[in-house]
């Protein structure tokens, strides 16, 4: 799964000379909670909703109302935005985007092409829709936890105990030992289709732990 399918393209911009005011419209008109900077077509940082109400004058200011549109007016998304820009590159996969969503804290990134030109824009709304689909929760049928020795094998015994049923997905979440002292695997399977519901059934009569 790479960042281009899951990304959302051609994502909305603005400038360094763009005024705090009409950026914050923007993300309000439009339902964003960042947008990327560009000039001369080229990506310079990117700006939040937070940051950009964040430098807006408290209410508790003593500044007349006069005196607070003018400095309004003249507070740019230049001095706000965050550089240098955390992103993400559109041929790369999903799970190394997400990690690096992780490790640096940040909602969202700007997703460059091969050129180095924003092309898109990759959220953790849309990292949650492609964990979803990775899981095939879309598809509806039977999910099943499953822990199988960490040893070859025993994943493909239990995929042939769950036929006729079809396995959509399958994903592993780690490993750890049983009070035996025996290193397991732990997978999250999901099936449909021919006799599905009686799946976890016919894996526990083959002697496989699950769930």
């Amino acid at each position: 799964m790479l960042v281009r399918e899951w990304m959302t393209p051609d994502p909305l911009t603005v400038s360094p000379t763009t005024p705090v005011m009409d950026a914050l419209g923007l993300l309000k008109a439009r339902g964003f909670r960042r947008l990327p900077v560009v000039e001369g077509g080229e990506l310079i940082g990117i700006t939040t909703r937070k940051d950009l109400k964040d430098a807006l004058p408290s209410k508790a200011a003593t500044l007349s109302i006069w005196e607070v549109h003018a400095l309004l007016s003249k507070l740019t998304v230049g001095e706000m935005m965050a550089r240098p820009v955390i992103t993400a590159q559109e041929g790369e996969y999903m799970e190394d985007a997400a990690l690096r969503m992780r490790q640096r804290a940040v909602g969202g990134l700007p997703v460059l092409d091969g050129r180095n030109q924003l092309c898109g824009m990759l959220t953790v709304g849309d990292v949650l829709e492609a964990f979803t689909h990775i899981l095939g929760q879309d598809e509806g049928g039977t999910r099943l936890h499953l822990r199988l020795p960490d040893v070859p094998g025993s994943l493909e015994r239990a995929a042939r105990a769950v036929q006729p049923s079809n396995i959509i997905s399958l994903a592993t979440s780690g490993t750890e030992r049983s009070a035996s002292g025996e290193k397991k695997r732990t997978f999250v399977m999901r099936v449909v289709g021919e006799h599905a519901a009686g799946a976890r059934h016919r894996l526990r009569e083959a002697g496989f732990e699950v769930e």
